[in-house]
């Protein structure tokens, strides 16, 4: 199981070896080795960030009480991206499940948490009730209300950049109330799906939402929202520090004009070049390999450390979490991360 040697590059400096025997060797120099216990939980926690989710929860805290305890704890958990996953799954348990898990154990020191469809108000509330490092939030095609973010939202002022898209059961209310208590949010992305707007006449009230309460926006994102180009030129005449507008999909506006009266802005759209069945949305339906993952050498473990056996009560109670990858980054998405390097221990 763990037998092998795994290579990883720590923090962009050396290569550091790490096998089943506990002995840590550095490849600039072969003669020397250190017991890896050295090695602050910070440090175990951006290397084991290079490892898919499902091994960090079930084969690492099998290693060692060690590597169990950074596992159980926050140091692996300050970014979490699980969307591509999320849009694999068919049950809303299984998201709740495993948001309930990653976040709990982030203990509040999570800054990016990047989840697909959180099918329930109360997950929504257990993100707030951990968001005092939160920077980035992306929870597309939520089933989330209005009422519940005016009610998180005074627990998200640190975030700085929002995705809701395609959350279609909030409007203007919850895009005013993000607005009101995230201070410092300069990036929203608010794209929706045509199917999404089927009952929609326009969207001119979250148009004005976003232009009152989010002032310091530099990237906005609002494809395929039926807009006109009074809402836009609204937008604009509020949000001064705007640099980049996606307006694809948004047939009624005069991209022209904008341009021609905001020159220093880079506007995307409204004529749309590739068809819309080419974005994610399409392609996370397609994403499929059963091949990435091969646990079968795992059924004969039966000695493992106690501290992972939470975890297996996800993999192992039948609902098939299968093709699960997680992909963390040492960087971040927004300006917000520029220049990030080693996270701090939480």
């Amino acid at each position: 199981m763990a037998s092998e040697w795994k290579i990883f590059e720590l923090a962009g400096k050396k290569s550091i070896l790490f096998h089943g025997s506990g002995v840590m060797g550095e490849c600039e120099d072969a003669g020397e080795y250190r017991c890896w216990e050295e090695l602050l939980p910070d440090a175990l926690g951006l290397i084991f960030r290079n490892l898919p989710l499902q091994e960090v929860l079930t084969v690492l805290p099998r290693v060692c009480k060690s590597w169990g305890r950074v596992v159980a704890g926050p140091y692996c958990w300050q970014e979490i991206d699980i969307e591509e996953w999320s849009q694999q799954q068919s049950k809303p348990e299984q998201i709740r499940r495993m948001v309930e898990l990653l976040v709990g154990r982030s203990g509040g020191s999570c800054r990016r948490i990047s989840v697909s469809g959180l099918p329930c108000d109360p997950l929504f509330s257990l993100i707030g009730d951990h968001a005092r490092a939160l920077q980035t939030l992306e929870i597309p095609r939520s089933e989330i209300s209005d009422s519940i973010v005016e009610t998180v939202a005074p627990r998200l002022s640190n975030v700085t950049f929002l995705d809701v898209s395609s959350c279609t059961k909030i409007g203007a209310r919850a895009l005013e109330a993000f607005g009101k208590h995230c201070k410092s949010l300069v990036g929203l992305r608010r794209v929706m799906h045509p199917i999404d707007l089927a009952d929609k006449v326009c969207q001119h009230d979250e148009a004005h939402a976003i232009a009152c309460s989010m002032p310091k926006l530099r990237h906005l994102e609002m494809g395929y929202m039926l807009i006109t180009t009074e809402a836009v030129l609204e937008i604009l005449a509020q949000c001064r520090d705007l640099k980049f507008l996606d307006l694809r999909g948004c047939w009624t506006v005069d991209d022209k004009f904008l341009r021609d009266r905001h020159p220093g802005l880079r506007v995307l759209g409204p004529r749309v070049d590739d068809c819309y069945e080419n974005s994610y949305w399409e392609e996370c339906s397609d994403y499929s390999d059963s091949s990435i993952y091969s646990w079968e050498f795992m059924e004969d473990v039966d000695d493992y450390y106690a501290i992972g056996s939470d975890d297996e009560a996800i993999w192992d109670d039948g609902q098939g979490l299968e093709n699960l990858e997680v992909r963390f980054y040492g960087g971040g998405f927004s300006e917000g991360y520029a220049g990030f390097d080693w996270p701090p221990s939480p």
